[in-house]
């Protein structure tokens, strides 16, 4: 049958050689679902055999910790050293002989980890998260030289055993305010040595880690990065240095770039409304202004993630140029089925909640555990539930973050 979309049903050769059987990519999205050693388990390998049928070419994971002293959130699946291989394989063998390409995010938190989760918390310098998401969150301290050299060797080895565990690609998380997106803004690397001071010496970290992994994976092995546009907080990281990071990542040799934005004092990546922007087709695509900027400056594969729900607009964004993979995340928490449906043309719109508390800070929160609830539904042999009530998956998903850790 002749595909609708036929941009979107389109195979992609990256520059390394390895190919990805369509133009849409699975979004990370935090799981939160792994055993109380964070390693993965079979829930977390059934919610991606599910994800697997439902027509993505790429599915990235959520957050890999490359430590598990340090992590985003207590059910985060860490990679530190190849104890868990042959479940890490089993992840990756299952969710890709549904066809699907599986690539491994690594990441690390740095100062954005919940109090009481970690026991290593770290930053570039000893900045705290503000605003009222900054009370949820521990106090930072400033790393030393050597820890910032064992870090970077810790992306390269969990790269490897990525790998070595037959994910297809793996993904080098430096957005949404982590560690190596706290290295590029100036507001939270504040250091004054061979790691900041200058745009260029902010930008080494993240830039010794793809040289790290680079090496660690071989050259024909495909390595994207997950970078911001721009923090959105005035005198962060804006537009123009994120611009600069890109040029440098492409003579650094990755394959594809995703393109995000916000942190977690200014989540855009998670907004409900995203960016103020004059048109439809943009306050959809939230990045795209930047995107198109940002193709006029590099011939890296573009991967644009946040806001698009239309198929349409999705097929006129790729034949435009501006981008070369469209990221879609949470609809798929509701329709694990959209991306084949959207190729096919038997949807018009991907499905969308609106889930709100008044608080802001909360509202955020409820996004991701909210769908994390879905995840669970998935994993459990059921369909999603548009209807779950917000409270219920709030007072669940606080109670896993800040209480006892269990099996």
């Amino acid at each position: 049958m002749t595909p609708r979309y036929p941009l979107l049903a389109a195979p992609l050769t990256l520059p390394c050689g390895h190919a990805i059987p369509n133009r849409f990519a699975k979004g990370a999205m935090t799981e939160q679902m792994s055993d109380r050693f964070n390693a993965p388990t079979e829930d977390l390998v059934k919610l991606y055999e599910r994800w697997g049928r439902g027509g993505c070419g790429v599915l990235l994971t959520g957050n890999v910790m490359v430590d598990r002293r340090a992590l985003e959130g207590p059910r985060n699946v860490a990679v530190e050293d190849e104890r868990d291989l042959p479940m890490l394989a089993r992840w990756a063998e299952q969710t890709q002989a549904q066809g699907s390409q599986l690539w491994m995010q690594i990441s690390h938190p740095g100062r954005q980890t919940p109090r009481g989760v970690s026991s290593y918390v770290v930053a570039p310098s000893a900045v705290p998260v503000k605003g009222q998401v900054g009370m949820m969150l521990a106090k930072p301290r400033a790393l030393n030289e050597d820890e910032i050299l064992a870090i970077i060797q810790r992306f390269a080895t969990a790269a490897a055993v990525a790998k070595k565990a037959g994910f297809a690609g793996v993904q080098v998380h430096s957005a949404h305010g982590y560690l190596l997106s706290q290295f590029l803004s100036p507001l939270v690397n504040l250091r004054q040595d061979d790691w900041g001071g200058t745009p260029e010496k902010r930008q080494r970290f993240l830039l010794e880690i793809v040289k790290a992994v680079r090496e660690a994976v071989g050259p024909a092995y495909p390595i994207s990065v997950k970078l911001n546009s721009a923090d959105f907080q005035r005198g962060g990281f804006g537009e123009d240095e994120s611009i600069n990071v890109v040029q440098a990542l492409e003579a650094a040799g990755i394959d594809l770039l995703e393109i995000s934005g916000g942190t977690y004092e200014k989540p855009m990546m998670v907004s409900t409304t995203g960016p103020e922007r004059e048109s439809t087709r943009q306050r959809e695509a939230f990045f795209l202004e930047y995107a198109e900027r940002v193709r006029s400056k590099t011939a890296l594969p573009l991967m644009l993630t946040g806001g698009m729900r239309t198929p349409r607009l999705m097929e006129q964004i790729l034949s435009e140029g501006a981008v070369d993979v469209i990221g879609i995340a949470r609809p798929l928490a509701l329709d694990p089925d959209f991306c084949r449906k959207a190729i096919a043309g038997d949807i018009e719109t991907a499905p969308s909640v609106t889930l709100r508390t008044g608080m802001r800070a909360m509202d955020d929160m409820l996004q991701s555990l909210w769908h994390q609830e879905q995840f669970k539904r998935m994993a459990a042999g059921q369909e999603p539930d548009l209807h779950l009530g917000k409270w219920g998956a709030l007072a669940r998903g606080l109670a896993n973050v800040f209480g006892p850790r269990r099996a």
